[in-house]
Parts: C-alpha cells; sequence; structure tokens
C-alpha cells in the first residue's frame, strides 16, 4: 500500500493529508472541528508511521466526561459477585473520561475512554462504536477506539451481553446498559467537538505505599532469575500523559497505574468510583472541572496490570473504613500525578498508529518460542474451583471449604474431573464451570480483541483481561522489543479494555490457582498466546503493514432475559407528600459532624438524573441560595432505601468540611415518582430546615 514517503515535498504532505492519500486506511480523515487547518502547516518533515514523523510534535486533542451512573437503587453491583449486593444509593457519580488524540502528519486519530466500571464487556464497545459510526461514518471503528474500566467493583451491573457476569445480578438490565453507552458516546462527542492544537508530554514516577500484591505464593512461583530482575513484587510506575493547548491551556491528563479499585468492599451499596475515581475527581475539583461543560479539564486515571495489586493494605474492607481508605489510596494516585504534572515530562513527537485484530483464544496455537518447550493450544474457556472462593484479600466469598490454591491431583482434590475433555488442557486448574461449553451460548466471550495503538514514542497494549504484574511486565517486554526499533520507548498496558474474559497469570503462577490462576480462562498457556498475537501486531506495526482482523465477536444483544423487576408504582403514607420531611436537619452543626435528614422520596430508578444529582447542599449567601455540594461529591450521600411496599426513604448526609465556610445552609433532595394509576412519573424536590455552620 502506497504511504507518505521523506522525500515528498511539503506541499505534497498538505495535499495528501487534506485529499485523502493514504491507501492503507482508505480516505484520510477531515480536520476535526475547532482545530483549524493552520496547525497542519508547520510540520518541517514527515514519515511512513513505520517509523516516525521525526520531528512533529504538535497533536489535536479533545477531551470530554460524561455521567455513566446507573440505577441507583436495587440492582446489583459488578465486582464481587454477592448476590446480596445491590445498590442503595450513590456516593460518587461515575464518569466516563475521554480523549482524543489525531496527530496532523499522518491525519489518523485515535480516542482513549477511561471509564468508571468494573469492566468494558464487549457488549459496551459494540454498542459504542455502532453509535459513533452512525454519527460519524468511518472515522471511528474498532481499531482507533479504546474503552477501558477503572475497575470500580462499587458500580451497578447488568450490562454484559455474557450469562456469567449477569449471573449474580439476575440478569440483564437494559436502562444500565443505555446509560453507559451512551455516557461513553457523549464523552467521545464531546472530545471530538472541541479538539484543538496541543502538546503531549509524558511524565513517569513512583506511586509509594498504596498498593500491594494480593497473592505473593503464585508471584513466587516466577523464576527467580526473572523476578531478580524487578525491586518489588508489584508495578509502582505510573504513567502519566499531560495535554496542554499550544494557546497555553490546560487541557487534561491521562495516566496508567497499576491497582484494584477495591478499597470499598462487598458489603457496600453505595455507587462510587473507589480510589481511581477519587483520585480523579480530586484532580479535576483543583482544576476547576465543571462537570456540565462541554469543554472542560478531563482527569483520567485509567488501569494497568492489576490482577494480582490489592489497595487494601490495612487487610479486608471492613464497611467502617472504606471511604477513608478510599481517599488515602486515592490521594497517594493524586499527589504522584500532580508531582509529575507540575514537573512537565519528555514531549512527544511522531504520528498516532494502531492495529487491531479479533483472534478466537479458545483454539490459539501458541509456538514453542511461547511455551518455554514444545507448541501447545489453548483450552476452551474453563473457570476453576478456586474462582469460588474469591480473592482472599480484597473481598473474600465464604463459600465453605473452597480456598485459594486448589489444584487438581493436589492434597486438597482427588483426581476426578465433571469436564474429562478439557481437564488434560487446563492442567492444574480444577474445572469449577466449562463457561465455553455452555449452551445455546458460550457464558463468556472467547472472540477477544488484540489492540495496541501508539502516540509517538509511546505504545499503548490494550487487553480485554485482568493481567497480573509479572504477565504484564512479559507483555510489555514483548511488544517493546517489537517496536524500540521504530523509536518506542514507554509501553503500557491498558487493562480491561474493550472486552472482558476473566484474568491472565503467567504459565507458573497458574499452577498455584490462587483465585487469579483458577479466573485464567484459557488455560496455562492464554499468556503465550497473548505475546504471540500482540507481536504480531506490534511488527505489522513496525513494518507499515494490515492484519487480518479476525473472526467477528458474536452480537447477543438481542438474545437477553432478566428477572430485574422495574418500578410498579410508588407511594407515600397517608397525609404525606414526595418531598416532605420525614426526619429533618438539627438546628446547628460543627465542621467535621455530619449534617442529615431523611425524607419521603421514591425510587431513583424512575430517573437516572443523568448529568444532574438526587441532592444538593446549599448555603445562603445574603440573597440567594448557593449550592456548594452534589451528590458526586465524595463529602455527601445519597441513601436509598425501601419502606413497606412501594414507599422510599431518602436519607441525605453531608460531612461537612473543616474548610467549610460558617453560615446558613440547607439539604435539598430531587426525585422522580411513577403514578400507580396512570404511570406518569412526575419530579418532586424535598427542603430540609435551614441550619448553621459554626
Amino acid at each position: 500500500m502506497n504511504k507518505f514517503k521523506t522525500s515528498y515535498t511539503i506541499g505534497l504532505l498538505l495535499f495528501a493529508i487534506y485529499c485523502g492519500a493514504d491507501k492503507e486506511k482508505g480516505p484520510m480523515i477531515a480536520p476535526i472541528p475547532g482545530a483549524s487547518a493552520s496547525n497542519h502547516n508547520d510540520l518541517t518533515t514527515a514519515g511512513a508511521f513505520t517509523g516516525t514523523c521525526f520531528t512533529a510534535d504538535k497533536f489535536n486533542v479533545g477531551r470530554g466526561i460524561y455521567d455513566i451512573t446507573g440505577s441507583a437503587a436495587e440492582l446489583g453491583m459488578m465486582g464481587y459477585a454477592m448476590v446480596d449486593q445491590k445498590t442503595a444509593g450513590i456516593h460518587m457519580r461515575l464518569r466516563a473520561r475521554a480523549f482524543l488524540i489525531e496527530s496532523p502528519c499522518n491525519g489518523k486519530r485515535l480516542v482513549y475512554v477511561s471509564a468508571d466500571l468494573g469492566q468494558v464487556f464487549q457488549s459496551v464497545k459494540q454498542g459504542v462504536v455502532k453509535k459513533l459510526v452512525a454519527a460519524y461514518g468511518d472515522m471511528y471503528s474498532d481499531e482507533n477506539v479504546i474503552l477501558s474500566a477503572t475497575h470500580t467493583h462499587s458500580g451497578p451491573g447488568g450490562y454484559s451481553h455474557y450469562a456469567l457476569y449477569n449471573l449474580t445480578i439476575l440478569g440483564y438490565d437494559q436502562q444500565n446498559y443505555d446509560a453507559i453507552v451512551n455516557g461513553i458516546f457523549q464523552a467521545i462527542v464531546r472530545a471530538h467537538n472541541n479538539a484543538k492544537p496541543a502538546t503531549i508530554e509524558l511524565a513517569t514516577g513512583d506511586v509509594n505505599d498504596a498498593s500491594m500484591n494480593r497473592s505473593p505464593i503464585a508471584y513466587a512461583a516466577n523464576p527467580a532469575a526473572e523476578r531478580a530482575k524487578y525491586s518489588a513484587d508489584i508495578d509502582k510506575k505510573m504513567t502519566l500523559l499531560k495535554f496542554r493547548g499550544t494557546d497555553g491551556k490546560e487541557l487534561g491528563l491521562l495516566n496508567w497505574f497499576a491497582v484494584h479499585a477495591t478499597s470499598i468492599g462487598n458489603k457496600n451499596h453505595l455507587i462510587s468510583g473507589d480510589n481511581k475515581g477519587y483520585a480523579a475527581y480530586r484532580f479535576e475539583k483543583a482544576k476547576g472541572t465543571n462537570y456540565a461543560s462541554a469543554d472542560t479539564f478531563v482527569a483520567g486515571f485509567a488501569n494497568a496490570n492489576e490482577g494480582d495489586v490489592s489497595p487494601n493494605l490495612w487487610g479486608v474492607p471492613d464497611l467502617v473504613h472504606d471511604f477513608d481508605r478510599t481517599y488515602t489510596i486515592g490521594n497517594r494516585q493524586y499527589e504522584t500525578a500532580n508531582t509529575l504534572y507540575n514537573q512537565g515530562g519528555k514531549v512527544l513527537s511522531g504520528g498516532v498508529d494502531y492495529r487491531h485484530a479479533y483472534v478466537n483464544y479458545s483454539q490459539v496455537t501458541v509456538d514453542a518460542q511461547w511455551t518455554g518447550g514444545a507448541a501447545k493450544s489453548t483450552c476452551k474457556a474453563a473457570i476453576g474451583v478456586s474462582f469460588a472462593a474469591g480473592s482472599t484479600e480484597d473481598g473474600p466469598s465464604g463459600v465453605p471449604l473452597i480456598t485459594e490454591g486448589m489444584t487438581y491431583g493436589g492434597a486438597s482434590w482427588p483426581m476426578f474431573t465433571l469436564v474429562p475433555d478439557d481437564q488434560a488442557c487446563h492442567e492444574k486448574k480444577i474445572i469449577l464451570l466449562p463457561t465455553g461449553r455452555m449452551t445455546p451460548y458460550p457464558w463468556t466471550p472467547e472472540v477477544l480483541p488484540v489492540h495496541i495503538a501508539r502516540i509517538g514514542s509511546l505504545a499503548i497494549v490494550a487487553v480485554p483481561f485482568e493481567c497480573t504484574t509479572m504477565c504484564g511486565r512479559r507483555l510489555r517486554d514483548t511488544v517493546g522489543a517489537e517496536l524500540k526499533a521504530d523509536g518506542v520507548t514507554d509501553v503500557v498496558i491498558a487493562g480491561l479494555a474493550d472486552a472482558y474474559a476473566g484474568y491472565v497469570a503467567t504459565k507458573e503462577e497458574y499452577s498455584v490457582q490462587h483465585y487469579e490462576g483458577a479466573s485464567t480462562h484459557f488455560g496455562p498457556n492464554q499468556l503465550g498466546a497473548m505475546q504471540q498475537e500482540y507481536a504480531k501486531l506490534a511488527r505489522a506495526m513496525r513494518n507499515g503493514e494490515t492484519v487480518n482482523p479476525g473472526p467477528t465477536p458474536r452480537d447477543l444483544s438481542n438474545k437477553q432475559s432478566s428477572l430485574i423487576t422495574g418500578v410498579v408504582f410508588d407511594d407515600v403514607p397517608l397525609f404525606k407528600s414526595f418531598g416532605d420531611v420525614y426526619q429533618d436537619a438539627a438546628a446547628s452543626y460543627s465542621r467535621g459532624t455530619v449534617a442529615s435528614a431523611i425524607f419521603w422520596g421514591a425510587h431513583p430508578r424512575n430517573n437516572l438524573r443523568t448529568q444532574g444529582t438526587y441532592l444538593e447542599v446549599q448555603r445562603w449567601n445574603g440573597s440567594s441560595w448557593v449550592t456548594v455540594a452534589s451528590d458526586w461529591d465524595p463529602e455527601t450521600k445519597y441513601e436509598w432505601a425501601r419502606d413497606g411496599i412501594a414507599n422510599s426513604k431518602v436519607t441525605v448526609k453531608w460531612s461537612i468540611p473543616a474548610t467549610a465556610a460558617t453560615g446558613t445552609y440547607r439539604l435539598r433532595q430531587y426525585g422522580n415518582w411513577k403514578s400507580g394509576w396512570t404511570g406518569a412519573i412526575s419530579a418532586y424536590t424535598g427542603t430540609s430546615r435551614s441550619f448553621t455552620v459554626n
């Protein structure tokens, strides 16, 4: 295929950019709205992006943020797989944070989204890309859009199209799915519309005292010589991109750091972005982010190879200290990011590029190079018995007699299996559930994406699994070795990206069968298969070659079922109205205490109040009431509880900051109630008494 050559004149280069001379990817895309064509004129040389665009250090950068909070009541939560863990309020709203990066020197653009979700399921990627294609044609596709999850375990579920992930939710929830897909799409639209000429700086530094390896026994099974290359059994490094407009305007940041978003445990019922959501909130608060604005500062705290990395330095979450520890781990990420952001880093230069394919992971023949011996095959997807134990450091399941580390043929399990056809392939894993053999459709996906993108000298390896620490290191080394000669100096793992199918542990870790190994779906050679397939993509990128797109994932959007009940009607006690106060605020509070009021409310499922709020804390400024906090601020809590058959009590809490101004305040609660006679949904407002803060 024809590509740009360094021998072309600048005039021909500009002509090609606007008229579509890149035959490899079809017609060249038009300039992003809001980015003037003049910024293309300052490029002195350019090359095919099998090399780089050399001195080109200007990009077009857009960013957008949008609400993806689902139902705040009676919807199973995604992450801990606890049937009784259902939403009952909001600690912090969930957001999708989108970044669009276009290189004028080769005309390609990349979208990266970090979303406050447990996982980005394949259903979500399919839905978002479908909406993008409808809006923009072939400008966006699977190839140049990466959607990643922060991995919060405190968000509502039911948005996968595969049965395993909806099992404890009691099925599929269309309302939550739509909120997530539309919110991510709207964040990308905002980034698309506000893109402008910018520079990108890359900086790295360690985040200390924010993580630990939760499976040190499994990690210790890796070769001693390999472990000796690293100073710790976790990756402490944060890699950060700083986006600044060429006019000097601060646009945002995106960073990757490996840690589970499980500071809040499996007894919690409030929606929250956990430590990563809090870190992003704090940075945005410091920069004056306006969540209602289509053009505002955005801070993305993305996840990396967090598979065996826990934030719970103090032990298993206990619901007593969970939120304080969320702030502690979030603050440590924020502080490192703030230092890196302020000190700046190397200015990225070059083009944007990407390669994407689908692989059927249940039937990959893995070459001897990647197995450490003879050629092997991956396995039909299955999860192991130790999966049922849960991660004992973050949230044990409490299933009797099931522990981490149970191996086939070991002392804890006889030579017995329910799935003899697959057991030999899975080796030490005691097969608990053969998800790949369930009918009429597998319970987990087997056709999954392999995806690499690069921005100048940075390569982003998007992985649809939870990589352990050593898994991530091996995969980074594999991709880095292929792209080093082409100028790549930094490689990051973008974990939980584009789809989801459990974990991936190294072959040595897998043999121990802790939670991570038991959750590695495709057997002991899954990581070898990944290294093999990602190496192919990296070589294609280096050589400027196209890749075989691979098999098409199935679309199960019309094959969903659910036992989740909707709202039949809302009611209040006799002589009461929606929004009436059940228990009022006190007359006065001191800083550092909690102001609260309870209202007769309604089911939040009637209206998700997307881009809005269920509560406000307001202060009297002498002439009007001014809002000082909403339901996305971590010092507030919106708590919902059913009272009887159809009544709802809503508690509004405000932990009064030590820095709060003295004066007169009030609490307000907003909601929508459903009529049992007409089905109509109507808004209501409740207001507490005024109170003073001393």
